[in-house]
């Protein structure tokens, strides 16, 4: 189960359908990367790094995404979280920068 940061909380809004993307990596940390359209047609992001016991890592929520489908979003998202992911390895911490 994963445990939900701050960012989560504000882009959480059941009402609004979204697509979503999880993936596990090797090492058992867990990426998630939703998107989808605002109720003023926004597409927006959302993307979390979890460990493999589910603490959270690293999330962020893009209220905007201007000129964006919410499929192009997801895919941008998705290499922003496999690289924020493989940086960290590479440095032997979590600490990302924004």
């Amino acid at each position: 189960m994963l445990k939900r940061g701050h960012a989560h909380s504000q882009w959480l809004d059941p009402s609004l359908l979204h697509q979503t993307h999880s993936e596990s990596l090797e090492d058992g940390t867990v990426l998630e990367v939703q998107a989808r359209l605002s109720r003023t047609g926004a597409t927006q992001l959302f993307l979390g790094i979890y460990s493999a016991d589910g603490a959270c890592i690293h999330e962020r929520f893009y209220d905007q995404r201007p000129g964006e489908t919410t499929t192009r979003a997801l895919l941008w998202g998705l290499g922003r979280a496999r690289r924020l992911a493989a940086e960290a390895r590479q440095h032997g911490d979590w600490i990302i920068n924004q």
